[in-house]
C-alpha cells in the first residue's frame, strides 16, 4: 500500500501561565506501509516555519515516532506514559529535550485514521510546555471517512 493523501493537522502549544499558540495545517503527502508500521510523510512549509523539512511519522504498536529532516532534524517517540530523550537540530543550534506522551491514541489502518498525542516538552529536566497534535489521514480525492464523516481538522 502507497497512497497519496491529504493530511490535516492541528497542534497547540501552551506554556505554563500562558495562553496557547495554535497551527492549523492542510496538506498533501504519502501514506504507505512497510514492515508492519504505517508512515506519513509531507513536505514542511512557511507556515510551520520549517520550510525545505521533510516530516515522517511511523505508526506501529501504539508507538509514534515523529522524524524530521532537511532545515531542522530531529527524532520524537512518543510512547504514552514514557519519557524518550531526543536530539533537536536546528540552524540556530542543537540541543537534547525530553518528550513524555501522556496520551497516544491512534486509529489507523489502510484506508487511512487519526492519530492525537498529548505530551510534555523538558529542556534540562525542567517542563517547558505542554502541546498536543491530532492529524487525520484521507486518500486524495476523499473527502468523507469511511464511516460517512466529513474530516474537519
Amino acid at each position: 500500500m502507497d497512497k497519496d493523501v491529504i493530511i490535516s493537522v492541528r497542534g497547540t502549544q501552551s506554556k505554563e501561565n500562558q495562553n496557547g499558540n495554535r497551527l492549523d495545517l492542510i496538506t498533501e503527502g504519502r501514506y504507505y506501509k512497510m514492515d508492519g508500521a504505517y508512515y506519513i510523510t509531507y513536505n514542511e512549509s512557511e507556515v510551520t516555519g520549517m520550510e525545505g523539512t521533510t516530516t515522517t511519522l511511523k505508526v506501529s504498536d501504539g508507538v509514534v515516532t515523529l522524524i524530521r529532516f532537511g532545515a531542522v532534524n530531529s527524532q520524537f517517540i512518543f510512547e504514552q506514559g514514557q519519557k524518550h530523550v531526543s536530539h533537536y537540530d536546528t540552524s540556530y543550534g542543537a540541543f537534547t529535550i525530553g518528550v513524555f506522551a501522556n496520551e497516544v491514541n491512534v486509529n489507523v489502518d489502510d484506508s487511512g485514521g487519526e492519530i492525537w498525542v498529548d505530551y510534555e516538552i523538558e529542556i534540562d529536566n525542567s517542563v517547558t510546555g505542554e502541546n498536543d497534535f491530532h492529524m487525520h489521514i484521507r486518500e486524495a480525492g476523499n473527502m468523507h471517512d469511511k464511516h460517512g464523516g466529513k474530516w474537519e481538522i
